[in-house]
């Protein structure tokens, strides 16, 4: 069951992952390269293993949709195959070109655009007919299996729980099965509110704001949203008491699946917003107030990687001093089981160039931060072993890089632990080969002993598979009418975007890792909750959060397309 696979980013993929652009006249593609490279991240086509983020493809031509036993379909999808639609390969083709167009409401926003790339996917996805019949295994059937299942489950959330995971609470690998448990987006009950602490409350900032992901604030107070969906990046507006969203502007339309966003230089005055493609930066003119771009988009990195498949965030962070822009790049593939033992040149040499710990093959430049002066030139390796940071931020206070990493998939339900934790220049924090220290990963055993004693462990460990994503150091601006209690000062907001790999779900919440003189204290607690109904059904996602102007706490959720509010109750 433990086949050496490419598993998911945590973060929601939908129903494919999300696809490259292909020149015209590119030759040939391989479609069976293409999904392993784009779609095995969410995807299987081994009928023997169940499920992932997204349904099993097996079979799928010439299935039913939304008929896979135990995936938690959408409604919409749901709806789609019961009124009869199945996959032939002229419907795969319709729905890979524009998901949402096809089946409004999928969660699978971003298809395939280009017609080379989409072919030869349905040709190797229709190649794989009659090779099995579905696994009878409901996707949560690792509620049941291994010791600690419960440990971290949703049915114990509630704000102001305090949690704390060390190494030595780690389970051995495969102490339970690896779930296919995906939820499925429910709407939301009449009424229903997420869950804050005594002496805050919460409310609804804005809606429909669809699949945004990454937040960041302003000088003037405005929103800016990524949304990689629609290839855009939009500004919300507060109205002058700062309670809701006044207006919505499109700043800068496509963009090439944009994510992370970082505005220079800091301070009242900036002069550039800096957007992360999937595999560019560039940066657009902008001045405080503009709501629509003055300018075109300047690249000024062409491309971050030569593989743009499996983990597609990538996000932005200046240093303290504006001099240095950061990018956290997540990892092509679940382990880089296929890179193999050995990098293409000595490996005094490889590392040299790219840093301690940095795989190779389609794992080159991934898994990584890079920097880079703020034209986007002097590149050069930053810390490498980061499987997936989505989160990453430079402390105010401290001018420490800090990251928050997806940890690997197919361990079992509670291994290993994501994590919120300082990056070091030149550190190693063992992925492929090891995680959490000296432990190393049965899939590649052996392959790495001269890292095991220099990969540094993480601050502050998090349940395992609760993907964390976008994070935020809790810092009340100047004369904010709504600022938390001193003692959130300085502390990191995270949101956890939830679990798919795992029986009993977990995360699906804002968690505050606490800090001491700028330190991770190794302690988190549970601040936003309340947005899962079952081990199947959830009604919110928290993707992103930022400190507005007024000094409340603005959660993207982007499965209930809403920018939760959440300010002291007074």
């Amino acid at each position: 069951m433990h086949n050496k696979i490419i598993a998911a980013q945590l973060a929601a993929c939908g129903w494919l992952a999300l696809a490259a652009n292909v020149p015209a006249h590119a030759a040939p593609v391989d479609g069976q390269a293409y999904f392993a490279q784009n779609c095995a991240s969410c995807h299987t086509v081994d009928a023997g293993m169940g499920s992932r983020a997204g349904p099993g493809l097996y079979n799928v031509v010439g299935r039913r949709a939304g008929s896979l036993a135990g995936y938690n379909y959408t409604d919409a999808l749901a709806k789609a195959g019961a009124a009869g639609k199945t996959w032939t390969r002229e419907q795969l083709d319709v729905f890979l070109r524009d998901p949402n167009k096809d089946v409004p409401g999928t969660a699978m926003p971003i298809g395939i655009a280009d017609a080379a790339p989409r072919a030869a996917v349905i040709d190797y996805l229709a190649a794989q007919s009659g090779k099995g019949a579905a696994p009878a295994k409901s996707a949560a059937a690792g509620a049941t299996a291994g010791n600690g299942a419960r440990s971290g489950a949703w049915t114990d959330d509630k704000p102001g729980d305090l949690h704390r995971i060390t190494v030595d609470d780690l389970l051995q690998p495969y102490a339970s099965d690896s779930a296919g448990n995906g939820p499925k987006v429910a709407r939301r009950p009449d009424g229903a509110l997420p869950a804050v602490p005594r002496g805050f409350k919460v409310s609804v900032f804005a809606g429909d704001t669809g699949k945004a992901r990454l937040a960041l604030r302003a000088p003037n107070g405005d929103i800016i949203l990524s949304e990689a969906a629609s290839g855009e990046v939009r500004i919300l507006r507060p109205s002058q008491d700062g309670s809701k969203a006044a207006s919505t502007s499109v700043f800068a339309s496509g963009l090439s699946r944009p994510y992370g966003l970082a505005l220079w230089p800091s301070g009242a005055n900036p002069k550039y917003l800096y957007v992360a493609n999937v595999n560019s930066v560039v940066r657009i003119p902008y001045g405080v107030g503009d709501l629509k771009a003055q300018g075109a988009p300047e690249t000024i990195v062409e491309k971050i990687a030569d593989t743009g498949g499996g983990h597609v965030t990538r996000t932005l962070a200046f240093s303290k001093d504006d001099k240095t822009l950061f990018l956290s790049v997540g990892s092509a593939t679940n382990v880089a089981a296929g890179i193999g033992p050995k990098p293409p040149q000595p490996l005094a040499q490889w590392e040299a160039r790219h840093g301690l710990g940095a795989a190779w093959g389609e794992e080159t430049s991934r898994a990584a931060v890079l920097a880079f002066d703020p034209d986007g030139k002097n590149r050069r390796p930053f810390a490498n072993g980061l499987r997936n940071c989505v989160g990453m931020l430079v402390h105010p206070g401290t001018g420490d890089l800090f990251c928050n990493v997806n940890e690997r998939d197919e361990l079992g339900d509670n291994l290993p632990p994501d994590y919120v934790t300082r990056v070091k220049q030149g550190g190693f924090y063992g992925w492929p080969w090891y995680y959490l220290g000296a432990h190393e990963d049965p899939r590649l055993k052996g392959i790495r002993p001269d890292l095991r004693d220099k990969v540094t462990v993480p601050d502050t460990l998090i349940q395992a598979h609760s993907a964390p994503l976008g994070m935020t150091v809790y810092q009340a601006p100047a004369g904010a009418k709504n600022a938390f209690p001193k003692e959130y000062e300085g502390d990191i907001f995270v949101a956890l975007h939830g679990s798919w790999n795992r029986g009993i779900r977990t995360g699906y919440k804002v968690v505050r890792v606490t800090m001491k003189n700028g330190v991770p204290t190794g302690q988190y607690q549970d601040f936003m909750t309340g947005m899962v109904l079952s081990d199947r059904d959830v009604w919110g996602r928290p993707a992103a959060v930022t400190v507005a102007a007024d000094g409340a706490l603005l959660v993207v959720d982007d499965a209930g397309g809403v920018v939760w509010r959440i300010a002291p109750d007074r």
